[in-house]
């Protein structure tokens, strides 16, 4: 043990010297995609949800079972989409190669390549979702392929989405290494086929459940992607590498894992990964629409400056964002409704700063701003603006009356906000535009909620028709099936910080 003084600096020509990601991963760009749910109120009908993908020139998108209502509306489209088999869906096409064939023939092969298929992912968290029928995953991950390549779609990788869980001792990422319980009887397997396969290890990470869980271990700015000054940043003591944000440690902690069990070519797909923008006040106070578009917004300009990970600049890998709707049907802790860009009627829950991302996400708002009532402004100034505005303000106030869409919550406040906006909007921003003797300001924060929306917010051209009832992306699973897994990242808790090398050194001009 003693003989090398210098014993991180052979680990780091160890992990340096470990290969490239494989080649075909390697050549392609890495892109941002999104997760689409449907536990939404009046969803909108497959065509106009394949519009609206359109409209925000998403590319990449990820169902979470084949529904061939989306899969049809998308043809021609230029939509890449991974199409997912639910959990309840396991016991048989585990069981039988011959259903596994039939559902490829049935869920694939009409569709591609009018509407590309960029891959199959079989369950969702298996392990900690549905134990139970864990040992079918991979005879159906192997039924899946073979059924792939037999009707001349092996190119269509097959994988299956696991929790960050799986994966012990993550921080410092050097010493990570898989679930000894899990590893000989399915993560060898499963990285020897996703090795053979040219497959990626598919996976959920979350961040914010690490800085959640983490107690005050984490700096929220490390967990955003905010800059750090190099005296906060964390250091694996091991490799002496510097990490600026969670979810590079967490990528390169699952690197080392796969590098125990002796794989090293095995790319990482992050299948999901997000930031709550509501949330229990009491449970979850960082649950907020600020801190979801700075995590979004970061992960975005992230990955497309293909900025790799420190122990693999090389390899970036892709990501689908958690997720595009809210799906206010969920049920569980309140932000289980509350991870969407998007509420269900088309509106921005919040802007996302991505300029230069190549048009990706048309609701890059960066210089969208709203006018709204001040947060602690005086009630009798807000009834006194609120009049001006709709009165000699000429503001369009007619949605905040009786019956209409905006005129809940029935207070002055929210009242206020909606003829702010509309007289800022109808002055064109003008400079003073939004003041009403210092009870108004303005913000970058799309206040629209629900079917209310704001006259500064983007409308989208979709008709938000009801609910079409063969659109049902998780095809009869529970929705417990998919509440997000950070709850089961208890493991995390007493190793950050203890095992991370960690420095801080904290020293109203137009009322008449």
């Amino acid at each position: 043990m003693g003989a090398n003084p210098f014993p991180f600096l052979a680990l780091l020509l160890v992990f340096r010297s470990l290969p490239a990601v494989a080649a075909a991963a390697r050549a392609e760009q890495p892109f941002v995609g999104v997760n689409i749910g449907t536990d939404v109120s009046n969803l909108f009908p497959p065509a106009d949800l394949a519009a609206f993908v359109e409209a925000q020139q998403i590319k990449h998108v990820r169902l979470y079972d084949a529904d061939p209502g989306i899969l049809s509306a998308l043809a021609g489209a230029g939509v890449s989409v991974a199409v997912g088999v639910p959990n309840n869906q396991l016991l048989a096409l585990g069981s039988s190669p011959a259903t596994a064939a039939a559902w490829v023939a049935r869920h694939v092969v009409p569709f591609h390549p009018d509407t590309p298929i960029s891959a199959v992912a079989v369950g969702d968290e298996v392990p900690t979702a549905l134990p139970s029928v864990l040992p079918l995953l991979l005879p159906a991950l192997r039924s899946l392929s073979a059924a792939l390549a037999a009707a001349n779609l092996s190119s269509i990788p097959v994988s299956t989405p696991l929790p960050f869980s799986v994966i012990l001792d993550p921080f410092p990422p050097s010493q990570a290494y898989f679930n000894q319980s899990l590893a000989n009887g399915f993560l060898t397997p499963l990285l020897r086929f996703l090795n053979d396969t040219a497959a990626p290890l598919m996976l959920n990470l979350y961040p914010y459940y690490a800085f959640m869980q983490g107690r005050g271990a984490i700096p929220l700015d490390n967990a955003l992607f905010k800059p750090l000054r190099p005296a906060l940043e964390e250091v694996d003591p091991n490799t002496l590498l510097h990490y600026t944000n969670v979810l590079d440690a967490m990528i390169d902690a699952a690197y080392v894992a796969m590098r125990n069990l002796n794989f090293t070519s095995v790319p990482v797909l992050i299948t999901e990964t997000g930031w709550p923008a509501n949330g229990s006040r009491r449970d979850e106070p960082y649950a907020t629409r600020e801190l979801a578009s700075i995590y979004n917004s970061n992960v975005i300009r992230h990955v497309l400056d293909r900025a790799g990970t420190p122990l693999r600049p090389e390899a970036t890998p892709s990501v689908y964002i958690y997720e595009l709707f809210d799906e206010d049907l969920r049920p569980g802790p309140a932000s289980e409704a509350s991870w969407g860009l998007f509420y269900g009627n088309g509106t921005p829950v919040y802007l996302l700063h991505v300029a230069g991302a190549g048009g990706f996400l048309a609701n890059d708002t960066t210089n969208r701003t709203y006018c709204v009532a001040a947060e602690g402004a005086d009630r009798r100034g807000l009834q006194a603006a609120l009049d001006w505005a709709c009165g000699p303000g000429r503001a369009n106030c007619s949605e905040i009356q009786p019956g209409e869409s905006c005129y809940a919550p029935n207070d002055v406040t929210g009242h206020a906000s909606y003829a702010f906006d509309s007289y800022y909007q109808k002055e064109g921003k003008a400079a003073g535009s939004c003041y009403f003797q210092g009870v108004a300001m303005v913000t970058t924060t799309d206040p629209s909620h629900g079917d209310c929306i704001f006259p500064g917010s983007k409308q989208m051209n979709v008709t938000g028709a009801g609910m079409n009832t063969t659109l049902a992306s998780k095809a009869g699973i529970p929705s417990v099936l998919r509440l997000r897994t950070g709850i089961e990242h208890d493991h995390i808790i007493p190793m950050i910080l203890s095992i991370m090398l960690v420095v801080s050194t904290l020293s109203w001009n137009h009322m008449s």
